[in-house]
This record gives structure tokens, sequence and C-alpha cells, in this order.
């Protein structure tokens, strides 16, 4: 270390390395108050001067007077002593003391209950959302599966049929050689087993109906086959003809009830799927005169996808009849065995079983509906299963509205003329005024008339809606009606011998003609074969609802042909309650519509009719059919009468009851 370090560290008075010197925390404390003391002593007190003073009281806070209280300049047990209010100090003891915990959970669980805003759009996706989920998804596994196949399956079965036939034929008129007869009996049994094979998936479909706990024809199909076999292999031996031509009769007739199936589910589905909104109707009891009646409302998807799989009445009831009759087929072949032998005993179960189910039962349901499904397709109308066939069924009234008979656009001004010295602007005026009052189709007409002539309305006083064609009331003073050429003839006005313009809206103002609006009904097609179609159904009460005066009952008589009879143009106090009811949450939904026409809507009615008439007298025939065949297999049993059951004879008597049931099932197509 050199000598000015030693300077420096001598000057400091820091102890060296070798210099030993202890500290502890008293004297550490002691100097340091004795160092703070020190400068107490040192620093002399300076008197304030008055200008200090004056800043201080400057920038000093006012004092506190009334009610307002300094609390950081009051301590505790000042505080107590501050004066309350009485009435305050009442409240605060009565109040009781607030749980904070309970108060949190109470705000935590309330939950302030939303509006529900009808959003159109929202409505739209939600609708294509169940739409995709539902409809279109089957739509497109059915597209999938196709019907290429199931055609060809028909073909080759129909042709089974007939070679089976020709030759059954050949063998009843002998042009069967002896040395060829055990190879006619082997081809027989060979047809019959590829005509199974053919409808291998109808057969099948009766053995998973067995699952499901129903016994359906499919079913009866089944074991159909397996007694033919065993039959077939008797006949093997016997050198005898199976009844291979009615059986593949009854497996081509399967097989097409299938594609009927096919065909309408695909067309409801294909309906449902193109919807952007759906219109429903529905069944509501005592709606006009004790009648039930069929109301418009919004439909869902779940209305048709809940129901339309679901088994009909007449299905149900042929499912407890294929069972019967298998009991009363293992019945009489018991006893063909036991009072002749066990070929014998299959002989006749096989055969009673041919003649329990004749070849048109298969298609006594499915066809039926098939044929009504083209048109309900073509104008966008779903059946909501059996269930919606049975509510649009029955002794029913039915609303009509103006727009049912004459859509937007179909009515039309087609000329007006004035009479008098009234301006004919306040003869319009008028007019609107009152029909705007009465409501009713022309409402929108004459709104656009006054509107062209920049009209204004006028108040109306003791209105008055005539049931013989017209209204009437008092604007400004003066009575006023409108109406038909009638009604104001009737009611004393007199008409000038010239004028024959029958649709036209007569004005008469204070007794005398004032204005004659000419107008023009245009007739659609549609909507006169809907009008048509419900007319010819004396259970369908039509039941005019809209407040238009021109809809009488020989308008519509005139202008679409229909029997008026059947329908009812009630008073306005029975119309004004008949608009206002609306279906129900326990209305049955029986149809849907993807369009608002009257001819979407009629067809649904009068189809569904037509559907269970079809259906419940395809069903009482054929079961009937079905009783008189096993009752004349159990008498031609009983005598022994063997040679009867010959396979040509079992093909005749299947030909015989084809012909009615297929008939029956024709029925739709009167809709």
């Amino acid at each position: 270390m050199d000598e000015k370090e030693k300077e420096i560290l001598e000057e400091t008075e820091f102890p060296m390395d070798g210099d030993e010197q202890d500290f502890d925390l008293e004297d550490i404390l002691k100097e340091f108050s004795d160092e703070q003391s020190a400068a107490e002593e040192e620093e002399p007190e300076e008197p304030f001067e008055e200008e200090d003073e004056e800043e201080e009281a400057q920038f000093a806070e006012p004092a506190v007077t009334g009610d307002t209280i300094r609390l950081d300049k009051l301590d505790t047990a000042q505080l107590e002593t501050v004066p309350m209010d009485e009435t305050r100090r009442i409240e605060l003891e009565e109040t009781p003391p607030v749980d904070k915990a309970s108060e949190y959970d109470q705000q935590a669980s309330f939950v302030a209950p939303q509006p529900i805003i009808f959003l159109p759009r929202s409505r739209l996706r939600e609708l294509k959302r169940k739409l995709i989920a539902g409809p279109e998804k089957r739509y497109y596994d059915l597209s999938e599966q196709g019907i290429g196949r199931l055609q060809i399956a028909i073909i080759l079965s129909i042709l089974v049929v007939l070679v089976s036939a020709g030759t059954t034929a050949m063998f009843e008129m002998g042009m069967v050689p002896e040395n060829r007869m055990k190879l006619m009996v082997f081809g027989q049994f060979f047809a019959m087993l590829v005509s199974a094979l053919l409808g291998v998936y109808q057969l099948l479909d009766g053995l998973v109906d067995l699952t499901r706990k129903r016994f359906t024809l499919n079913t009866l199909l089944v074991v159909t086959l397996a007694v033919c076999c065993v039959d077939g292999v008797y006949c093997l031996d016997a050198l005898r003809i199976p009844c291979c031509a009615a059986f593949s009769l009854q497996v081509t007739m399967s097989l097409l009830g299938e594609y009927h199936k096919r065909n309408i589910e695909m067309g409801q589905m294909d309906t449902m799927r193109k919807a952007t909104r759906l219109h429903s109707l529905s069944r509501t009891p005592d709606y006009y005169e004790g009648r039930p009646g069929i109301l418009r409302g919004e439909g869902e998807v779940e209305d048709f996808m809940d129901n339309y799989e679901k088994l009909s009445g007449p299905e149900k009831a042929t499912c407890i009849y294929a069972f019967l009759a298998l009991l009363a087929a293992i019945g009489l072949g018991v006893a063909g065995g036991m009072l002749h032998n066990i070929e014998t005993g299959v002989q006749v179960a096989a055969v009673t079983l041919l003649a329990a189910a004749p070849a048109s039962f298969f298609v006594a349901n499915s066809r039926p509906m098939a044929i009504l499904e083209k048109r309900l397709h073509r104008i966008g109308t779903v059946l909501c299963g059996w269930k919606g066939v049975k509510a649009l069924s029955g002794r029913v009234a039915f609303p009509l509205e103006h727009r049912d008979l004459f859509p937007a656009g179909a009515v039309k001004m087609n000329g007006v003329k004035f009479y008098g010295s009234r301006d004919p602007d306040i003869v319009v005026e008028y007019a609107t005024s009152l029909i705007t009052v009465g409501g009713g189709g022309l409402v929108g007409l004459f709104e656009s008339l006054l509107a062209s002539r920049n009209g204004l309305k006028y108040p109306v006083e003791n209105f008055h809606h005539y049931t013989l064609g017209g209204i009437g009331g008092e604007i400004d003073g003066e009575p006023v009606l409108v109406g038909t050429m009638s009604f104001l003839k009737d009611m004393g006005v007199e008409i000038p011998e010239g004028i024959r313009v029958n649709q036209a809206v007569y004005v008469a103002v204070d007794g005398e003609l004032c204005g004659l609006f000419a107008l023009t009904y245009e007739k659609q097609s549609a909507i006169a074969s809907g009008m048509s179609t419900l007319c010819a159904y004396r259970s369908i009460k039509s039941v005019m609802t809209d407040s238009d005066f021109m809809l009488t009952e020989s308008f519509v008589r005139g202008k679409f042909g229909v029997n008026t009879r059947r329908m009812a143009f009630p008073e306005e106090a029975v119309r004004q309650e008949l608009r206002e009811k609306k279906p129900t949450e326990q209305s049955v939904v029986g149809a849907l519509t993807t369009k608002q026409s009257l001819e979407s809507m009629a067809y649904a009615l009068t189809g569904a009719r037509c559907l269970r008439t079809a259906c419940r007298l395809g069903t009482g025939m054929h079961i009937f059919a079905g009783v008189v065949g096993i009752v004349m297999m159990a008498v031609l049993t009983m005598l022994g009468r063997m040679d009867l059951l010959t396979p040509a004879n079992m093909f005749l008597y299947e030909l015989v009851w084809l012909i009615p049931g297929w008939l029956i099932t024709e029925w739709t197509r009167s809709v």
C-alpha cells in the first residue's frame, strides 16, 4: 500500500483489517438517538409571520356547518355523539339485518324473462335445419337405394308367373308327356325357389316384423314358402305339380307393394324437403253448428315425421287376420293329416295359406296411397300418416276466405261510372271509407283507387253489414249504401233500366245511385277444381267466413258452377266469431301443405277421405275373400276331394279375387 492510500484511510477513520471493533444493536440505537437530539437543539425556532398566516387562511377549508360532518377530523367518540334524525333512526332500528350471502344467491338464481321475438329469418333457418336433418336426409337415403333393382325383380317375377301359369295350363290340358313329368315338376319347384329369391327382401322383412311383434302378410308369406317347399318335396316323389304359379303371383304383388311404399315415401320426403314454409290443416272440435272444423295454422316437421310410418287401422286389422289365417291353415293341415296322411295334410296346409291371402291383398293399402300421392306431390301436400287421415275424415266444416277463391291479382277494376250531381271524388271516398270498415277482399283495390285520386277516408257511423249482399253506414250525416245491384234494389234504391252489370259495386248516397265500379273476377282452373271437389262431398260443409259482400251464394254458384246447398253463408256476427277461432295445442294435424292455396287444402281433405274408404273397403273385401278360401279348403278336406286342390284351380282363385281388389285400389283416382 502506498503512502497516499494510507493518508486517505486515516482521514476516514475506518478500521483496517487488523483492527477489531465490535458493534451491537444497543450502541447503534444510542448513537442514532444522540445525533437526532443534537440536530434538534441546533435548529432555532422561528416565529410565524403574518404573510404566512394570510396564505394559510386563503387555502384553508371552509368551516363545517349544518349536517355536513368532517369524518377525518373526528375520532370514534365524537362520531357516536353526532345527532341523527329521529325518522331515520327508527327506520334503521326496524330494518332487519341483511344477509349478504343469501342476497347474492338470490341474485345469482334469478333470471329475467326474455321477450319472445318472431323473426322470419330465424324461423326459416330452424325449419330448414329440421328439414335437412329429417326429410332431406331420408330422401337421399332412399335415392341411394333406388327403385331400379325393385323394378327388375318385379319384371322377372312376372315372367316366372307367366312361365309357371303356362306350364300348369299345359299339364291340365294333357300336353305334358309322361316321360317329361318329373322334369316339369322339378322345373316348377325350381321356379318357386327363383321367385322366393327375387322376393328375398320381402321375406326378410316378414322375419323382421316378428321382432317388432307384428305378424304381417310378408310374415305369412315366409310360412307359405316353407310349407310349399315341403309340399314340393312330396310332389317330386308323387309326380304332382306344386302350386308355384299362385305363390309366384303373391311374391309379385308383395314386390309391387314395396315399390308403391318406396315411391310414396320418396314423394313425401321430396315435398317436405323443398318447403320454405309449412301450413297445417288441424281438426278443431265444435267449430260450426256442432261440426268440427278443419282450420289452418303453422305446420311443424314433427307433425309429419312422427306419424307417417305408424301402422294404419286397416294394416293392424290385416296383421290380426294374417295370424288367425296361419292358425286356421295349421288346424286344417293337422285335420287333413289325421283324416288322410301326412302328405295330404301338408298339401292342405299349403293351399289353405295360398287361399287365405289373395294376391291383391298385398297392395290393398299401398296402391291407393301411391295413386293419391302423385297428385298430392304436384300440389305440395303430405298427409300426416293414418292419424292425419282420420282427423280429416267425418262430418267437418271447412272455412273459406276471399283469398281462397280469388288470390291477389284475380280481382281487377274494369271501369267506373258516376251518376247524379255529386263529386266523383266524394263518391270514391265514401265507397272506400265504407268498404275499409267492412273489410274483405275489395279493400286493397278501392284503397289503390282512392290513392290515385289523392282522396281521404271519412269516419263511418252506424255501420251495418247486411246479409243481402251489401253494407251501409252514415258518413257526414248522410246514409251511404254499398253493395250489389240486387241489394240496392231491395233497399229501395232506383236503378236505371239500362244498367245490366252484375259484377259491380254500386254506391248510393241518401237513397240515390251515385256510382258504379265494374269488377272482373278471374276464375282459375285449379281453384275451380278445388271448389268442385269440396262441394262433391256431403259430409264437408264449406263455410264462408270472409266479410266480402260480393261473395254471395248466387255469385259463387254462377262463377264456379258448384252446388252451394252444401255451403254455408252465415251472418256477419257468426263470421266474425269463426274468424277468431284458431287451432289449439290439442288439435290433431291432418296434413301439411307447402302452398297456401285452396287446391292444396281441398285435395288433402278429400283425398284423405278417399284413401280411408279405399283402404277400409279393400281390407274388408280381401279378408272376406280369405275367409271364403279357408272355408272352401275346410269343406274339401272334410269331403276328401283332393283332386280339386290343383295348382290351376288355386291360380284361378287368385286371379278371380285380383280383379275386384285391383279395382278398389283405383278409388283414390277419382279425387
